[in-house]
């Protein structure tokens, strides 16, 4: 069982074009187009984006941007948002935008949304202004997506060109039970956070598939998790790179947050017992070390909890050694 579990689950790659300690978010971008034409090669079904805001250390900003430099730079590999903020945003102008990636790259376009800021909340006000409160008018918005993308708006007053009649897959993103009971309610594919947000996952996809109402869009639940992985030849090898993510994740928890930094040997010189807990809960979904380590941990999460399909995100600092993660990770499910 613990073979063939794998081999028939999609694998996925979520990229938040981390910045890295003495480079630019040029480099990244093109860091990440590298990654993307490898996950290609190597089989990953989608490579995604998440919109943030004010950080330093991510370069995701504009989401719909770079998922079109990505796509153009790819040929098969489906591209998309994990996700963009729809509270950030007028369902319209993203339906044009994404009608537009849509008519350019067919078939490849993926729309996961989501109803957090992305950022803190005086950057949210930036954004959002007198719409501060957007994040309540969610389920609505996302209704107003699914009918601007719809053939039957063609005689409606307001239509997205592009976007009308396009069929554009549309996810919702959560990293708790709200979203979960959303997700159920539409019909919609969900992809949950786990990979900062552990706490809720279990209990959120359960409430996902109990309370799930068959739609057009979707017959039956399809859960995505997100997880981290660090692989290296070596479970020693892969414990040193993650210090890279585990410092990442400190500066998040102590408001700290800067670009990412190179692994080092011992990570304990930079966190107090009470900081370690903090992030190894949140990094609780972590697959760290070789190949046959990660399999078995891997192997084990699927056959607990069921999932669809595996999403992975890498905060690797050396982009040869990224790469090869990559490429192990790839390997586990042929």
């Amino acid at each position: 069982m613990a073979d063939h579990s794998l081999k028939n689950i999609p694998y996925s790659v979520l990229d938040l074009a981390t910045v890295l300690d003495g480079y630019t978010a040029a480099d990244t971008f093109k860091a990440s187009l590298d990654l993307a034409q490898q996950s290609e090669s190597l089989g990953y079904t989608r490579y995604w984006f998440a919109e943030h805001h004010n950080m330093a250390g991510v370069a995701s900003s504009a989401t719909a941007v770079l998922i079109g430099y990505i796509a153009g730079g790819t040929k098969t590999i489906r591209v998309g948002s994990g996700g963009i903020m729809l509270p950030n945003h007028a369902p319209l102008i993203v339906a044009e935008q994404f009608g537009t990636l849509a008519s350019l790259y067919p078939n490849r376009i993926d729309l996961g949304l989501g109803r957090a800021p992305g950022t803190d909340q005086i950057t949210a006000m930036a954004i959002r202004g007198e719409n501060f409160n957007a994040a309540h008018n969610f389920p609505k918005d996302i209704e107003k997506l699914q009918q601007l993308f719809s053939a039957s708006n063609n005689r409606a007053s307001v239509r997205a060109i592009p976007g009308e009649g396009l069929e554009i897959p549309i996810w919702v993103l959560g990293s708790s039970t709200d979203s979960a009971r959303l997700a159920a309610e539409k019909g919609l594919p969900y992809a949950f956070a786990s990979h900062f947000a552990p706490t809720y996952f279990e209990h959120a996809i359960s409430i996902y598939r109990n309370n799930f109402k068959p739609s057009a869009f979707l017959q039956e639940p399809y859960v995505m998790a997100c997880v981290n992985v660090v692989a290296a030849d070596t479970d020693d090898e892969a414990e040193r790179l993650s210090s890279s993510v585990k410092r990442m994740f400190l500066g998040v928890i102590t408001g700290k947050r800067e670009l990412l930094k190179p692994p080092v040997n011992d990570i304990n010189q930079y966190w107090d017992r009470m900081e370690k807990e903090a992030v190894e809960q949140m990094l609780y979904y972590s697959f760290i070390g070789s190949g046959e380590t990660i399999k078995e941990n891997l192997t084990a999460f699927v056959d607990t909890y069921g999932v669809n399909e595996i999403m992975s995100t890498s905060h690797i600092y050396d982009h040869q050694a990224k790469l090869h993660s990559n490429k192990i990770f790839a390997g586990l499910f042929g």
